[in-house]
């Protein structure tokens, strides 16, 4: 039976409450915890299906990157005056965990063993219910555990197989009610429990590696529908509300010259079929569209059907030479390009060069205020336990049962300030012992790390001085851009551009600080007004000088602060760290020191003749 749970962001239906999420809601008095169902479900309850649905949206280089056609939008129900809505259509989700524990009487079992009222997604205990005054329920809860793999699976706690029953025990067979009791302090005071035989263990240790041992993953994917999948990984216990519980994959690029204009989005669903006519037949079917379904927006466009042509033409030959393993270079080429950009020339990509301070000049060699930039954001699959980035496409769960010629998507359009760093001063300091020295220890650890979950796989990239600089004062300069510009640290984000010069890519040293948030916070030009020459300066000088004492120090930046699964060093949450959603790296790869110098060699600081 299908019940109405609740109402998600547009936003996070891509970052955190994705395909394969588990989300939290209430119904009524009482809490429903559900894994959000697959795309399958999005042609199923909000056609028309596919790319003929009418909230979509385009983005050439990173639809080819993806191979995808185009992109949908989360979709919105629209509502009347009154807040009604005018359909009953939703995204749907499916009940997980599946195991349920009245808080009253401590039994825990699977939702079938529970009673329901129709028309609620609640469920109650009907036992502890009678013994409550007037027609109160004793709801009951979803279970804190369940178990997932590396591969993206994802099922409950093994409740009977842990409780080890007595050999002939009703229950083992039955698979009904065990009881779990907090009876101490910690995992080890967590006691379950069997009614019926009255076999007990306690939960302590249940989140180690091997604390499932012997057991076999299901090959469970409730969030889309068809058989479990073979798998021989033993899983994991994770809490369902933790954060490696979901690492969604999320994909973006800004809309640059010659990709930021109109012309793709007014064509609308028209695009494909006019790009894949002949050459020859191109006209003709064009001019045949021109009487009637592109009439208006011909006339929009001010171009005439031969126009038209021409420009979808051009633009083929151009989506033909997009390298989508450059989408960043591209970016940073169109940044570093040293002209302003005009709204009538770009669109949705405007630009203002700014004149670099001469006190930070040795440091910075390039400022750029975007005055107006458009990205998008698409969700490709999502990793469990371990964060994206690090993993093969194999471990990277799919949010549909067959590839789709679409994905989830949803576009930001906003501003930002755009930092090119000067190459010739960081080609020197990067050779510095001390600084060669941290990031060699750091990227040892990330390789060690990686050595260990991977077998014998070669880590697929490498910690260097640059990119722990470039990295780390992104998020110093994200937050003292909170402080001046009045905008949350979640309505930020980073963009980082950092490479070494090889054979395959151009050198890039450089950052963009961007409003991420798709809703007000952050348009109204606040925070592109802070790249103007006269205010960036105390901007940088402020934020490199935030970087100098940490209340956490000296612990902090001697690295003691930092969790190893991070891979950083002198950085902990009074000081670097950032909301989750802002950073590219999960608060990954971060090292003050970098800009400030640490206690053995305070000179080895990038900004460190900035601090007087």
């Amino acid at each position: 039976m299908a019940y109405n749970l609740g109402k998600l962001r547009r936003s996070a239906v891509l970052m955190t409450h994705g395909p394969g999420s588990v989300v939290d809601f209430r119904a009524g008095d009482a809490a429903v915890s559900a894994v959000v169902s697959g795309l399958d479900s999005w042609d199923w309850d909000f056609g028309p299906e596919g790319l003929k649905n009418e909230q979509v949206i385009f983005e050439e280089r990173l639809q080819k990157k993806l191979g995808v056609n185009g992109f949908r939008l989360p979709p919105v129900v629209e509502e009347d005056f009154f807040g009604n809505r005018k359909t009953e259509k939703a995204l749907s989700a499916v009940r997980f965990p599946n195991w349920l524990q009245c808080p009253e009487c401590k039994k825990i079992g699977p939702s079938d063993k529970w009673m329901e009222d129709p028309g609620s997604a609640g469920l109650y205990c009907p036992s502890c219910s009678n013994r409550k005054p007037g027609r109160q329920k004793a709801y009951v809860v979803p279970v804190r555990f369940v178990i997932a793999c590396k591969s993206g699976h994802l099922d409950d706690f093994p409740w009977h197989w842990w409780v080890n029953h007595e050999e002939n025990c009703n229950n083992k067979k039955q698979r009904s009610f065990l009881k779990l009791e907090s009876k101490g302090a910690g995992l080890a005071g967590i006691i379950l429990s069997c009614p019926e035989c009255g076999a007990f263990k306690s939960l302590d240790g249940i989140f180690g590696e091997k604390a499932l041992k012997g057991l076999t993953c299901s090959g469970r994917r409730p969030w889309l529908y068809g058989k479990n999948e073979e798998c021989d990984q033993t899983p994991r216990v994770l809490q369902r509300g933790a954060s490696n519980l979901y690492f969604p994959v999320i994909e973006s690029a800004l809309s640059i010259p010659p990709w930021s204009d109109e012309l793709r989005e007014e064509i609308g669903t028209y695009w494909n079929d006019i790009i894949n006519t002949d050459d020859e037949d191109r006209i003709s079917f064009v001019r045949i569209l021109a009487k009637n379904s592109l009439k208006k927006t011909l006339e929009y466009l001010h171009m005439t059907p031969e126009e038209l042509v021409r420009k979808i033409k051009s633009r083929k030959k151009m989506y033909e030479k997009i390298d989508p393993e450059r989408i960043k270079d591209e970016e940073y080429l169109q940044f570093t390009l040293g002209t302003d950009t005009r709204r009538e020339d770009g669109g949705e990509f405007e630009t203002r060069k700014e004149s670099v301070p001469e006190n930070i000049r040795p440091y910075i060699n390039g400022i750029v205020r975007a005055v107006r930039l458009r990205e998008v954001r698409a969700i490709r699959g999502f990793t469990r336990i371990n964060p994206p980035g690090d993993e093969d496409d194999i471990n990277i769960s799919p949010i549909s049962v067959a590839k789709k010629d679409w994905l989830p998507a949803i576009e930001v359009r906003g501003e930002g300030i755009f930092i090119d760093f000067n190459k010739e001063t960081l080609n020197r300091w990067k050779k510095g012992e001390s600084v060669c020295k941290r990031a060699a220890e750091l990227n040892f650890r990330m390789a060690e790390d990686w050595m260990k979950k991977y077998g014998s796989k070669t880590p697929p990239r490498k910690i260097t001085p640059r990119f722990l600089l470039i990295h780390t004062f992104a998020h110093a300069l994200m937050r003292q851009l909170t402080l001046e510009c009045g905008y949350s640290s979640a309505s930020l984000r980073e963009r980082l551009y950092v490479s070494e010069n090889t054979h395959e890519s151009e050198e890039m040293a450089g950052l963009l600080i961007y409003t991420a948030s798709p809703d007000s916070d952050g348009t109204l030009g606040g925070l592109q007004r802070q790249g103007e020459s006269g205010r960036i300066e105390e901007t940088i000088i402020s934020a490199i000088k935030s970087m100098e004492w940490c209340s956490s120090d000296p612990l902090c930046i001697t690295g003691m602060m930092a969790v190893p699964e991070s891979h950083s060093f002198a950085s902990c949450h009074g000081c670097c760290m950032a909301p989750e959603t802002s950073c590219e790296e999960f608060n990954r790869f971060l090292d003050r020191s970098m800009l400030i110098g640490d206690n053995d060699d305070p000179e080895s600081g990038f900004f460190r003749k900035l601090l007087g």
